[in-house]
């Protein structure tokens, strides 16, 4: 049975100072699903966020909550909660009574309190915390208690924003199955924001990939990792070698000087288009036996496997190999049909997938800032 509507966007748009932030965005989010808003600083996740939290009004569009228009509901009044990235737990209270904050606000028995609060504190493993004070706690463990707090009532939906950014690695990679966990045990919908691909694809039923106040895809992580729209979306999910190619017809594209089977189709004879294949879809093999030829300029690795880039005729290739190769050597590169996929041009289309300029400090160095969009 297909999963009803529980949140609908249709037409929002936001300006801040006349500078858009969401461009008439139109976004159906299903009842108890798992969806994530994932796209670079600026992109607009977070304003959505906070339009469907009743934060902020949009100047064009409805904000619909089952059904019903809900533009102008305060926040108070939406059946929906919010985790933020800095969890706004009470400092002077212990973490029962931050649990217990919102049951108390809804005037609830201090019998059905407790009950609640004790079964918020056993779904994120923290039963016996109940008198620890705050600043006791470790980042993952107050991000525990803010979720039991957030869950307590009960909200139809929960907002989360960036919650996860402040924690290590090896936490933020626990709780993530953590939090897939208790949103399948409660059986309510999930509306995360993120600029982490991989949490994304980890956690996520949907994903909506966003940038520049629109949205570029939404579809399951499987989508959107094989069949990019354009080449924002093939960047941003994972790493992507994206060059200029030709359809000359139906499953036969040229790129990079050779021509290749594929499994497209509907593009217009001799159409330019976008070649996507990614590093783990390269076999590198003897000069004789390759669709291509390069040199190798770079090696890196990276314990599980090799992340080797290769020129060919000037356009630096990543492939991504257990086998080692060295800095120098020519060698050939085999690309299967189904590896290679073709996508319309856009505008984003020539600004991606050349790892000329490419180093993993590089990537650091980039990461964005924690900015409020």
């Amino acid at each position: 049975m297909q999963k009803e509507n529980i949140v609908e966007l249709k037409d929002i748009s936001v300006a801040f100072d006349n500078e858009t932030v969401l461009d008439n965005l139109n976004l159906q989010i299903k009842d108890k699903e798992f969806i994530t808003l994932l796209g670079p600083s600026g992109c607009g996740k977070t304003t959505t966020l906070r339009l469907i939290a009743g934060f902020l009004e949009p100047n064009n569009g409805d904000v619909v909550f089952e059904g019903k228009k809900i533009n102008g509901v305060p926040a108070f009044k939406r059946q929906v909660n919010t985790i933020f990235q800095r969890y706004a737990l009470f400092p002077y209270l212990n973490v029962y009574e931050n649990v217990a904050f919102g049951l108390r606000v809804k005037k609830m028995r201090e019998a059905e309190i407790k009950e609640k609060v004790t079964e918020m504190l056993k779904l994120v493993n923290l039963s016996g915390f109940e008198k620890r004070s705050i600043d006791t706690l470790s980042g993952g463990q107050q991000q525990r208690v803010a979720i039991a707090r957030a869950i307590a009532n009960h909200p139809k939906v929960l907002l989360l924003d960036e919650p996860l950014a402040a924690l290590d690695l090896k936490l933020r990679k626990d709780m993530q199955k953590e939090l897939k966990k208790i949103q399948q045990q409660l059986g309510i919908t999930f509306i995360f924001v993120t600029h982490d691909q991989e949490e994304a694809l980890t956690m996520s039923d949907r994903v909506v990939v966003m940038d520049g106040g629109k949205i570029q895809q939404v579809g399951t992580p499987q989508d959107i990792y094989n069949e990019p729209k354009n080449a924002f979306v093939a960047d941003f999910i994972g790493e992507s070698n994206i060059v200029d190619g030709v359809m000359l017809k139906d499953y036969y594209v040229e790129f990079s000087g050779s021509k290749f089977e594929c499994l497209d189709k509907g593009f217009s004879p001799n159409e330019a288009v976008d070649v996507v294949v990614r590093p783990e879809d390269v076999d590198i093999v003897p000069i004789e036996q390759g669709m291509l030829t390069g040199i190798v300029t770079s090696v890196s690795f990276l314990g599980v496997h090799y992340e080797i880039i290769v020129d060919i005729g000037g356009f630096k290739w990543m492939i991504q190999t257990t086998d080692e190769h060295f800095v120098d050597d020519k060698v050939g590169l085999y690309i299967e049909p189904d590896a290679i996929h073709i996508m319309k041009k856009s505008e984003y289309s020539g600004l991606y997938g050349d790892y000329s300029s490419y180093s993993e400090e590089h990537d650091l160095l980039s990461e964005p800032l924690e900015v409020e969009e």
